[in-house]
């Protein structure tokens, strides 16, 4: 049923037998760009006019990074140091924190206070340019309008691209590659110093999202580089002609890249994942089940509620030993991007020399996708850089869908340039077999797990886009000698409305605005604004008291980012390991069952809690279903609000205090037991090393200034003693006592303190991450 118009491919042998060949000017390139524009205009527009929002971690997780940014240069403050999740975390050390994303960054300049709108537009924007992108790069290759417009849209708005599209980091990485393709092609073949530059700084901020696509890209451009290396007659020479605008693309690079790569390396031999073994890495696997997916999107019922799915790995498809979300396996680009994949396999055009790069870089794209279900992963994660850093070799469906697009307007360039072979009985038969038997298969897996209810009208709906793509290749090669503009944009606009179908707004990318409302910087929300009034009636020059959002619900934990509310917990899969050690943080606290305690903080009455200055907390249910080891009194309740409830912890203790005397203490040990020694917190602080002194009287301290990467402090004491800041110490942070450096001391396990004399002083400390990093690697030397 997916057979070729014969007429179309007689009109098109004809034709190409004649030498009558079409010229394709700049005005196909136009009509293409526009098509495609339409295209991304449909796609977005559910976004664009704020019906839907893209929802989960584009916003529970990215957009507050992006406000602490805006905020910041707001502010005039540096945004390397975010003091509102984890009692203070590196953020200029954080691969997701944006920082080194110059969309994301344009935004942060241009608006203080973005909401959830504004990250959906700059996502979409980003979408867009990929697409033109990508529509550049084909005319670079001299490839047909409408092979580029097809790629485009495929690109732009398939696979993972459009059903990850809330994973903000991985999108803007993929949203790179056309650029950087481009760029080093002509830095390449023209041997010139410019495009060699322009393209490193292209892939220095693929490199600098620091994800695993960006990962893989650079992997591909590597190997763009020796595939060009090897397919010239003289390899040698076209290596040694190579060399200057390679160089000047390591500069450029390095420049962009080094500082952030060289940080992020840093904070994971200090974080809670310094690598993932393999058998973690496997467990995000692509389950070879998921490749049905490229034609038959929605068979499993990915785009709905988590109970309806029944994929692999879902209730209904157990035992899998993976842990991927629903969405993550979907790799459909389009019925006419799939259709002209199979008839190129099928008559030869994937290996032609100019585009067999693509094909290799798909297969092993494809293979390391698949994880532990192939061999060929396991030799990854063990040769190649990098690889043990991240846990779901599925995200390289983001890498496929780009790849199986780029491939995908190939042949249909082919097509419309009369390279198209004309088909033998057997591969016309192959052509109409693979999508019939994709479809056959999913008929047979819904009737096997006894899904044909919820799986008939995927599988019918597949089916008629396959139908109705197969007639728009036909007719487009029919029309294509005689009227190539109206063959391309009919193409362009079939395969449009079919991505716009099947890829556009569902459960994992579109939900209504109101699911992150609270995450508005405007926002009403009575629990916010409750923790708000609180804080500042307990605010004062000593205290600055600590909230925590648990069980609130999956975007709240990073809400107080957004609202600078300063919080002991938050959102990120990165997280210091002294700092989850001593506290239990997690990935996030979005659930109740996901507040863990450890033994230094066996609970919210617990002098680590009140070292923390944890004065309120905010619950999605009755805190002693959270913390059951909470008696009577231990913490009052103030309000009850739609969200929850809030409490509050009488014992909290200020943010800075002048301790007059010190006590030594194995750390380490007090992380394992959580038995503290006999001590007042307010009279005493704990060292790693400490001497003993005569009992002093103590002192007064007071915060002068609190900036995100910098605190300033006035202390007096009649004898000397330490000023301690209950904040997180991290090496990378100085002291200073009266303009002269003094040791940064980690006290109490995990916060900062600075030994002071007798008298007045000023006390300063900074956050230096490029200083700080760099002692710390001389270091090791």
């Amino acid at each position: 049923m997916f057979a070729w118009c014969r007429r179309g491919e007689d009109r098109v042998g004809i034709a190409a037998r004649s030498d009558a060949k079409t010229e394709v000017g700049s005005g196909a390139f136009v009509w293409a760009v526009l098509v495609f524009f339409a295209g991304w205009l449909a796609f977005s527009w559910p976004w664009l006019s704020g019906a839907v929002t893209i929802p989960w971690d584009a916003k529970a997780h990215f957009l507050p990074q992006l406000q602490f940014m805006a905020a910041s240069f707001a502010r005039g403050q540096s945004p390397f140091w975010n003091p509102y999740v984890f009692a203070g975390s590196p953020q200029i050390a954080d691969p997701q924190s944006l920082i080194f994303s110059p969309p994301m960054l344009l935004l942060a300049l241009a608006d203080s206070a973005p909401g959830g709108w504004a990250l959906d537009i700059a996502v979409l924007l980003s979408v867009l340019a990929s697409g033109i992108g990508v529509l550049l790069l084909f005319r670079e290759q001299g490839w047909h309008p409408a092979g580029g417009l097809i790629a485009a849209l495929a690109f732009s708005f398939g696979a993972a691209m459009a059903w990850r599209l809330q994973h903000v980091n991985q999108v803007l990485s993929l949203a790179y590659l056309p650029f950087a393709l481009l760029l080093l092609r002509r830095a390449l073949l023209g041997q010139s110093l410019t495009y060699g530059l322009a393209a490193g700084i292209v892939a220095g901020f693929i490199v600098a999202s620091r994800d695993q696509v960006a990962l893989l890209e650079t992997y591909l451009l590597a190997g763009y580089v020796l595939a060009h290396w090897l397919s010239s007659e003289r390899w040698a020479a076209a290596a040694r002609a190579s060399v200057k605008p390679l160089l000047a693309g390591a500069i450029g690079g390095a420049a962009v890249a080094l500082a952030p790569v060289a940080l992020t390396l840093l904070l994971a031999e200090l974080s809670n994942r310094p690598e993932i073994d393999y058998i973690g890495a496997g467990r995000g696997s692509l389950h070879p089940a998921l490749l049905i997916t490229a034609v038959i999107p929605h068979l499993f019922g990915a785009a709905g509620d988590m109970a309806e799915y029944w994929g692999p790995p879902s209730f209904a498809w157990s035992g899998t030993g993976l842990f991927i979300a629903q969405n993550v396996g979907q790799l459909y680009i389009g019925a006419v991007p799939v259709l002209m994949l199979v008839i190129a396999a099928a008559r030869g055009l994937l290996w032609h020399r100019e585009i067999r790069f693509f094909t290799i870089a798909l297969i092993v794209t494809l293979l390391y996708a698949l994880g532990w279900y192939t061999p060929a992963f396991r030799v990854f994660y063990e040769l190649l850089p990098g690889v043990s850093f991240y846990r779901r070799p599925a995200d390289a469906v983001f890498l496929i869908g780009g790849l199986a697009a780029l491939l995908a307007g190939y042949v249909v360039h082919c097509a419309f340039s009369w390279q198209l072979p004309p088909p033998r009985l057997w591969q016309r038969c192959l052509e109409a077999a693979v999508p019939l038997s994709a479809l056959l298969a999913g008929l047979a897996l819904a009737l096997g797990f006894g899904r044909m209810e919820t799986a008939a009208g995927a599988i019918i709906l597949s089916a008629t886009c396959f139908l109705v793509g197969a007639a728009a290749i036909a007719t487009a090669l029919w029309l294509g000698p005689i009227r190539p503009l109206a063959a391309l944009v009919l193409l362009g606009t079939t395969g449009a409305a079919d991505l716009a179908v099947n890829n556009g707004p569902n459960g994992a990318t579109g939900l209504p605005p109101s699911v992150a409302g609270v995450l508005e910087p405007d926002t009403d929300n009575a629990t916010i604004a409750l923790l708000k009034r609180k804080l500042a009636e307990t605010g004062s020059d000593t205290r600055r008291d600590r909230v925590e959002l648990a069980g609130l619900g999956f975007h709240w934990p990073n809400a107080s980012i957004t609202h600078r509310l300063e919080q002991t917990l938050g959102y990120n899969p990165v997280r210091l390991r002294l700092y989850a050690a001593a506290t239990g943080a997690q990935d996030t606290v979005g659930l109740p069952e996901q507040r863990a305690f450890v033994p230094l903080f066996p609970s919210y009455r617990s002098l680590m809690a009140d070292l923390l200055g944890l004065r309120f907390i905010a619950t999605g249910v009755p805190i002693e279903s959270i913390d059951k080891s909470l008696r009577p009194g231990d913490l009052t309740l103030i309000a009850r609000t739609a969200d929850g409830y809030v409490y509050e912890n009488p014992r909290a203790l200020p943010r800075v205090m002048l301790v007059p005397n010190a006590m030594a203490a194995d750390f380490d040990g007090l992380l394992t037991t959580g038995q503290w020694p006999s001590f007042d917190p307010i009279r005493t602080v704990l060292l790693e090393a400490a001497q003993a002194t005569a009992e002093r009287p103590p002192g007064k301290a007071r915060i002068v200034a609190y900036l995100n990467s910098e605190v300033v402090i006035e202390a007096e004491s009649p004898a000397g003693g330490y000023v301690v800041l209950n904040d997180v110490w991290f090496p990378w942070w100085r002291a200073e006592v009266n303009g002269r450096p003094a040791p940064l001391l980690r006290a109490n396990v995990i916060f900062r303190a600075v030994e002071v004399p007798p008298g007045r002083h000023r006390v300063r400390m900074t956050f230096r991450p490029l200083s700080g990093a760099l002692a710390e690697l001389l270091d090791r030397r």
